[in-house]
């Protein structure tokens, strides 16, 4: 989803593609250059305060900095569930903090959630251990890892998801407002199945899904990439603190009255 938002950033603005190694990025820079696209790669583990310090200081170095859209992340099929909460929801908090030190007035920052967030019933939610995040991210992270722990093995990766995604969309609006004082837009968008690498890893019950919502189909990787590039650019300047769900409509299937 990122690399199909960045090419139609890129025509417009430099890009900057980061992942765990460059070496996996070649590929997509040399297409993006194909293009005629500038774009340059940097390696980072957005779980690592420090690695994403690193990609801050990078980026600040290349120019200033107008948009970001967070969407690294891992589902159940990646990882183990304290992976997952440490990349989706830690990496989260990383990514915020440390872009929203050098952005300014008229910068957007885009973080990608998933139609999990709404998945789980609201009152299984453990929302009133969110708000730690905001002082304590390691504690915070140590909290919901004790009770992933305390999880059947088959559940906890799924949970974890869950609650991670779910926790992206509440830190969005957050860090809308933490950072609104300095001109900095912040809000999510929660995809849902789309036809992407993860997309598939998930298999025939992530196609499943997407086929009992409205729409019945699963998403084409472009649909959710251009309306990633909306919010981040200036046509989206009104839009902050709010979570916006491309799914086909399939939470809204799950919702309807019988």
């Amino acid at each position: 989803m990122g690399f199909a938002a960045a090419k139609i950033i890129g025509k417009e603005h430099k890009v900057i593609l980061t992942g765990r190694t460059v070496k996996k990025l070649d590929s997509a820079i040399d297409e993006l250059k194909s293009l005629g696209i500038e774009a340059v790669a940097f390696a980072c583990d957005v779980s690592n305060r420090e690695s994403v310090k690193d990609l801050v200081a990078f980026a600040t170095e290349q120019g200033v900095v107008k948009s970001v859209i967070h969407s690294a992340g891992i589902s159940t099929t990646m990882g183990s569930a304290s992976q997952i909460f440490s990349i989706n929801a830690i990496g989260t908090i990383n990514v915020n903090e440390e872009f929203g030190k050098v952005m300014g007035e008229g910068s957007s920052i885009i973080n990608v959630s998933s139609m999990a967030a709404y998945l789980m019933p609201a009152d299984r939610m453990p929302v009133n251990e969110y708000p730690l995040s905001l002082s304590d991210a390691e504690g915070f992270n140590q909290r919901m890892l004790g009770i992933f722990s305390s999880l059947p093995a088959e559940s906890a990766g799924g949970a974890s998801y869950c609650i991670s995604k779910n926790f992206v969309v509440w830190y969005s609006v957050q860090s809308a407002c933490l950072l609104g004082a300095k001109g900095i837009r912040v809000l999510s968008v929660s995809p849902g199945t789309f036809k992407t690498p993860m997309g598939e890893a998930e298999g025939e019950n992530a196609i499943a899904t997407a086929l009992r919502g409205v729409l019945s189909r699963v998403g084409e990787v472009d649909e959710v990439a251009k309306l990633l590039a909306f919010v981040a650019s200036d046509v989206g300047s009104y839009m902050t603190g709010t979570d916006i769900l491309c799914d086909g409509g399939v939470i809204a299937a799950m919702r309807k009255v019988q």
